[in-house]
């Protein structure tokens, strides 16, 4: 549960970051992270078609670079698109400058005010710059579709144990998720539906 519905010590690192939406509100927010790749975002776009959802897409902007067909496609859906950094790089490892620089980059392809870091994690100094220009994005509940551990049915389960009003809800469109979501997605959809959950993206 440390990892799937972050402890509030962690909340309260990054206090101003958006972990979960409006607990009145019987909605969820998809979110898909490192993407865009061929072998699994358009599947992910037709899934989400199919059930008639909007999701927001925390893009790394090297894959945009070698894929922005595949950009242009989740933009024209109406999907919301988040910035990931250019290279997936972690903020701990990585002076404020270079950091930052690499979001700009990124940017550049990307063009939005949603930030995401990747592995979850940023300097203080860097959470502070970076909210100068992006609204910060975490999350209520990772589904960890990136563990070799897990299959489908334990990601799956992930999202029905954890899952509650306001949830922010993180997949990946990532070689190492494509096996669980192509389990885990369709049917966790049609859980939260069941439910009554509406789906949403980011103001």
């Amino acid at each position: 549960m440390f990892i799937e519905q972050p402890a509030k010590f962690l909340r309260w690192l990054y206090p101003l970051a958006l972990w979960r939406m409006d607990k009145s509100q019987r909605a969820v927010y998809l979110t898909f992270d490192d993407g865009p790749i061929p072998e699994v975002t358009p599947w992910v776009l037709s899934v989400l078609e199919e059930y008639g959802i909007k999701a927001t897409f925390f893009m790394v902007g090297d894959n945009v670079r070698k894929h922005p067909d595949i950009y242009e496609a989740v933009r024209m859906a109406g999907h919301r698109i988040g910035n990931h950094t250019y290279n997936h790089i972690g903020s701990l490892r990585h002076g404020i400058r270079s950091y930052l620089r690499n979001v700009e980059k990124a940017d550049e392809l990307l063009h939005t005010d949603l930030f995401r870091p990747p592995h979850g994690w940023m300097k203080p100094a860097v959470y502070a710059a970076v909210r100068m220009r992006y609204k910060v994005v975490m999350w209520d509940l990772v589904t960890r579709d990136y563990s070799t551990r897990l299959n489908g049915r334990d990601v799956l389960l992930n999202v029905r144990r954890y899952t509650r009003p306001g949830s922010i809800i993180t997949f990946h469109d990532s070689l190492k998720s494509h096996d669980k979501i192509l389990y885990a997605l369709p049917r966790a959809i049609e859980w939260l539906q069941s439910q009554g959950y509406e789906f949403r993206v980011f103001p």
